[in-house]
């Protein structure tokens, strides 16, 4: 699950040095609540930041100074001029409240966007001229002007929400989803929309990405306009036979009953098919994929017009690149290359096409790299040889490719550049060790909008030519003061798996008040697949961190075996298990620690982990072995027979009726009498992504077997509950719970249920 891997994963990027200062001054304390302020400790981070099509503007969306949970469209000039604000949702709304609808909130949950506002928007075709974002059911452009921005309504009918809309390549024509059908629009003045498709129905759409795509496979997309502007190829999306489940969006004042389809482990997928569409109405053509396709997980169009689809096999050991090339009234389909897997293949972004081949990616070599493809011959030539996995490609150019790899055992990444011929890779300037670098880039692959991290140091963006030694520095804040005044560093670890052999990579964060003797630890992590958590990276949880050291804790950040950003055979320890290797190798560095750090408590050790470090959390606290005084388990997955099929097949297996024996042995309910050790749960009602109902089975089996634990529930919220108000009691609650069975300052006494 890209799921598993939302807010924890996303946040334990937390940064380091190599040794702890034990004489350092003490920073001005952090409260709970400050650390949920406005404004963020952080700054007013831009994100979803481009480059303009003509390359003089970079844009971005950011955090309002009256709430920085709503975002704003802002824009900066490429030369580094002042940034400026082009619009706000207040400005279009005229005090009314921003309306979503049930699939608007699921897609943004799908792309964990939180916030409210412009959530997302697009340059219109090449120039630098006009921007196109959705709000409120309703689409709207923004016009750069001599006299400054001009934002329109388009007058478009009322009804179902426009959803993802998007420009033709020439900037004429937009595109959008409405009542699950497609409609092209001209944006000439008086230009009147014209329905591509008309089956559009509950269970039947066009051009939207179903859940698994979006939730599993990274594709936020259903439609894909050809480099002519007179075609799109769409996807047509069947629910008809995926199960309904039931989410009881449980409100203080009511509960609303909301119908998803949701494919659980086993059971049956949406249909998903391709054509190409004629965007002036004319007939439309199917691209035919065999049965086993059973996921289209990329589509797209070569220069030459041919359009291609990258499909997955439902155990997802096989991925094929097929082409369809016109033959008579239709379009033939020709595989250029198929990757293949015993365990699983990774999805990816890497198709670029270049003069000498098309670039792709493979973990052939045991660790990810990226390879040339004949498109013709599907000869496939090695072209990187980093000695660390390469993340993605960023761009190519006719001489070379731009790409970002990882470094010192995954904890760093930084940017590179390869020629095309081969030879050796180079470091695009501003490289440094322990920092975080990627990058996005303009059409031509000319220029780099970077952004780069450490720690303590929050994200900036840079503009920088391709082999420019200087860069021109865009937006951002200044962190604040009560985050520039806390300056402690982590220890560098390197822990030993529970083979014995494998390093495994840890921070740990001291106390700041080390004069009371031993102290008790918290241990965050994360332990599932497609995810690291220990870089040098800036991470959001760093303010929560220094909250911990100050109250007296220690804090160890983990990344078990099975993560990413290593060799293939690390990352594939998830396979056919879960609830096993990242379990014993969670329990082995816990049982490392106190030798490694003077002071650890090794019988005062707390873990905090969300999602499937939720499902880590509830485990390593469900065994009879384990070192943990007390476990808090947010959106915890408890059966992965719940779970979609997408992300728990993948490496699981198939269920068999839901009585394979990885998903036995990794069902939590099952070990309920085991609990001896205080666990607090805590679920947002309106999880659509890890439902609600995994932690109802969990704590029904833990009441049948007499334990008592701690349950929060928050109503109305997803699976990231979120909201500035909601996450401080989160905060405030889990605070207390290690305060009361780790209990830091008074020396405490472990409880037991």
């Amino acid at each position: 699950m890209k799921i598993l891997m939302t807010w924890l994963a996303a946040t334990l990027a937390c940064a380091g040095a190599t040794s702890v200062s034990l004489a350092q001054p003490q920073p001005k304390p952090l409260s709970l609540e400050r650390i949920t302020a406005d404004p963020p400790l952080p700054g007013r981070l831009p994100r979803q930041a481009e480059v303009s099509p003509g390359g003089q503007w970079v844009s971005f969306l950011r955090p309002s100074q009256a709430d920085s949970e709503v975002l704003e469209l802002w824009a900066q000039p490429a030369t580094g001029g002042e940034p400026r604000k082009l619009v706000a949702a207040a400005d279009l709304l005229g005090g009314a409240e921003q309306k979503l609808s049930e699939a608007e909130k699921m897609a943004l949950e799908r792309q964990r966007i939180t916030q409210r506002g412009i959530t997302g928007y697009q340059w219109c075709g090449n120039d630098d001229r006009t921007l196109l974002f959705p709000l409120s059911g309703d689409l709207y452009v923004v016009r750069l002007t001599a006299g400054g921005p001009q934002a329109q309504r388009l007058a478009l009918d009322a009804g179902a929400p426009k959803q993802d809309p998007r420009c033709a390549p020439d900037g004429r024509t937009l595109a959008y989803v409405q009542g699950g059908n497609l409609f092209v629009l001209p944006l000439a003045d008086g230009g009147q929309p014209r329905q591509l498709t008309s089956d559009g129905s509950d269970t039947l759409g066009w051009g939207l990405a179903e859940f698994i795509a979006a939730e599993e496979l990274g594709r936020q997309r259903g439609y894909w306009w050809s480099k002519d502007g007179r075609s799109l190829l769409a996807l047509r999306v069947d629910e008809a036979g995926v199960a309904e489940k039931t989410r009881a969006q449980i409100f203080a004042d009511r509960t609303a009953l909301t119908q998803q389809r949701y494919p659980a482990a086993g059971e049956a997928n949406a249909r998903v098919t391709a054509f190409v569409l004629d965007a002036a109405g004319g007939p439309r053509r199917e691209l035919a994929l065999p049965a086993s396709a059973e996921y289209i997980a990329r589509a797209g169009w070569f220069r030459d017009g041919t359009p291609w689809l990258q499909w997955f096999t439902r155990d997802q050991t096989r991925l094929t690149l097929t082409e369809f090339k016109p033959a008579g009234p239709g379009l033939a389909a020709r595989d250029i290359t198929v990757e293949t897997d015993p365990a699983w293949v990774e999805v990816h972004d890497d198709l670029i096409e270049t003069p000498r081949g098309l670039l792709w990616s493979s973990e052939t070599s045991g660790r990810r790299q990226l390879l040339l493809i004949d498109r013709a011959s599907g000869t496939r030539t090695p072209l990187t040889q980093m000695p660390e996995a390469v993340a993605h490609a960023i761009c190519a150019d006719a001489q070379q490719v731009v790409f970002a790899a990882a470094g010192d055992l995954g904890k760093s990444q930084d940017l590179f550049s390869q020629p095309l011929s081969g030879g050796r890779a180079r470091a695009v300037p501003g490289a440094a060790s322990r920092q975080w670098r990627d990058a996005k880039a303009d059409a031509a692959c000319t220029r780099l909008l970077v952004t780069s991290s450490a720690w303590g140091q929050p994200p900036r963006l840079e503009l920088r030519g391709l082999g420019a030694e200087r860069a021109i520095a865009l937006a951002g804040d200044a962190p604040a003061a009560e985050l520039a005044d806390y300056g402690n560093t982590p220890l560098a670890l390197q822990l030993t798996a529970d083979d014995g052999r494998t390093p495994l990579n840890a921070f740990f964060f001291a106390p700041q008040d080390r004069r009371a003797g031993k102290h008790p630890v918290i241990v965050m992590a994360y332990g599932g697949p497609g995810a690291s958590t220990v870089n040098w990276g800036w991470g959001r949880d760093m303010p929560l961190i220094a909250y911990w050291q100050q109250r007296g804790y220690g804090v160890m950040t983990l990344d078990t075996r099975g993560m990413q950003y290593r060799d293939r055979d690390f990352t594939r320890a998830h396979h056919r298990a879960f609830g096993q290797i990242e379990v014993a190798d969670l329990f082995a560095a816990v049982r490392q620690l106190p030798a490694r750090v003077p002071g650890v408590d090794a019988a005062r050790v707390g873990f905090f982990g969300w999602s499937y470090g939720g499902y880590l959390a509830a485990r390593a606290v469900l065994d009879a072995d384990t070192p943990f005084a007390a476990a808090a388990a947010v959106a915890p997955v408890t059966d992965w027979s719940l779970y979609d099929t997408a992300y728990t097949e993948r490496y699981l297996g198939l269920p068999e009726g839901g009585k394979a024996a990885p998903y036995a042995s990794a069902h939590l309910p099952s070990r309920a009498a085991l609990l001896a050790r205080p666990l607090l749960l805590m679920h947002g009602t309106a999880d659509d992504n890890v439902l609600f109902e995994h932690t109802l089975r969990l704590v029904e089996a833990l009441q049948n077997a007499g334990k008592t634990f701690d349950l929060q529930i928050y109503p109305g919220k997803a699976h990231g509950i979120t909201g500035r108000v909601t996450r401080l009691h989160l905060y405030r609650t889990m605070d207390a719970f290690f305060a009361r069975h780790l209990a830091p300052h008074l020396g405490g006494t472990l409880s037991t249920p």
